[in-house]
Parts: structure tokens; sequence; C-alpha cells
């Protein structure tokens, strides 16, 4: 077996988020990166590479520490994004996940199922000391593997932000997209 250590030399992993309710216009769209983080690919028999490996038979999991997250980017609202909005943002973000708790977030696969072109990573998912299971959608390409999966806050316990009365709620859906190079 071949094992591929991954972390943000090796890539980027995302999470962005949308707005809801009548403040919506207020608020922005984030994008947060974690800009620390560590995780292990196995991949099965003697393969070294993605391209040589099956999905049936890898392993992937994944550490972030909730500390590491960073806003990137907001997109929309009146006024850009300040550099006060971001501190708020991290601030409210490290409490909802209740980092002084639950200081990481991680990701342990149970099972992979597809071709290297196109695959499913099944998984168990442990945010705020919840573990749920979630399946990511990816594809090698090029030596690199991309993929996204729908995180719903609520399914794991998480009450989304929201502000003015809850005119400006954070979507209950959040995006986590990872672009790795191998």
């Amino acid at each position: 077996m071949g094992t591929i250590e991954l972390g943000p030399e090796r890539g980027r992993l995302l999470i962005k988020t949308g707005r809801t309710g009548l403040g919506r216009r207020a608020g922005h769209d984030l994008t947060i990166e974690a800009t620390r983080w560590s995780g292990a690919l196995t991949l099965p028999g003697d393969a070294t590479s993605v391209a040589d490996a099956t999905a049936e038979g890898s392993s992937v999991e994944v550490r972030v520490p909730v500390d590491a997250l960073d806003v990137r980017e907001g997109a929309g609202g009146v006024l850009p994004l300040s550099d006060q909005d971001r501190t708020e943002i991290l601030g409210n973000l490290r409490t909802v996940l209740g980092a002084a708790e639950h200081p990481e977030i991680t990701f342990e696969s149970t099972g992979v199922h597809g071709t290297p072109a196109e695959f499913t990573v099944e998984g168990r998912l442990t945010v705020a000391g919840r573990t749920e299971p979630l399946a990511l959608r990816a594809r090698a390409e090029d030596g690199r593997v991309v993929g996204s999966a729908t995180v719903k806050q609520t399914r794991w316990g998480i009450k989304p932000y929201s502000a003015f009365f809850g005119a400006l709620k954070l979507a209950d859906d959040v995006a986590v997209e990872f672009d790795l190079r191998l």
C-alpha cells in the first residue's frame, strides 16, 4: 500500500457559505480556507499514485484545526467585507463550532467506490464533537483530485448564524470543496 501525506502544500480545502432571509443583501457569501490541515490518502496494493490505484480499497483521513480556518473572500453584501467583519466572523465561527471543547474537525473514510475518473468517498465527519456520515464526490485528473460535499449544519447540531433578529441568516447547507495535487 502507498500512502500520500496531505496538507496545504498539496492543495486547498475551502468552505463556502450562502445567505438567506429578508436581510440577505446586507451579508456576504463567504469563502473560508483551512490554512493548516493534515491528512493521509492510502492507496490499495502496490499503487503509488492515484492513476495506478483503484478506488476500492483506498482510504483517506483529514484533520483540520478550527483555529486554522480563515475568511478569504466575502462576495455580495451592501458593503465590502472589512477586516473587522473578518475578525467578527472568525470569532462567531469558533464559538459556533465550540473550538475550546472541540478544537478539530475530522473526516475518516469508511469506503471508496467508483473509478479514479469519478468516485465517491463515504465516511464520518466530526464537527463540534458530533460525528455523522458524509459522502464526498470526487474525480482524479492530471495528477489532481478535485471534489466536494454539502454539509447541512443542523445535522451536526449547529444552529446557522443569524443577525438582525433573524432577517439575515447563514444558509444551512455549506459547501466543502477540495483541490489536491498528488
